[in-house]
């Protein structure tokens, strides 16, 4: 799917002023680094923009800080999860507490999710 200039615009940004935790997790997954596989940083899916995806095993992960406990942000995120469901994409969530405080954990749970199994 073609990226808009507006979301290729996005997404720079995004890219430009990640947070502590997606540049921890960028760290892990970069360079096929996890698995051998190929992440993307700030992919746009359609209307969304995703913080890591792995075109091949179609797995998008998913950050969130403290404005995701907001009842808003939270129905924003589980109706964005089954338009993401029904492209066939499997998506991971994890805090971002989560990544910094227990990075191996995070780092197995998605090669976990890579390599075909559920939890």
């Amino acid at each position: 799917m073609a990226m808009t200039t507006q979301s290729t615009e996005n997404s720079r940004r995004l890219r430009q002023h990640d947070t502590d935790a997606e540049h921890r997790l960028w760290e892990v997954l970069r360079d096929r680094r996890l698995g051998g596989k190929k992440f993307r940083r700030q992919h746009a899916v359609g209307r969304f923009v995703l913080d890591f995806y792995c075109p091949a095993e179609k797995v998008a992960v998913e950050l969130d800080g403290a404005g995701h406990q907001a009842v808003d942000q939270i129905q924003y995120d589980e109706e964005r999860t089954k338009l993401l469901h029904a492209r066939s994409i499997r998506v991971l969530r994890f805090a971002n507490e989560e990544v910094l405080l227990e990075p191996e954990r995070v780092s197995d749970t998605i090669l976990q999710t890579l390599r075909g199994y559920r939890r």
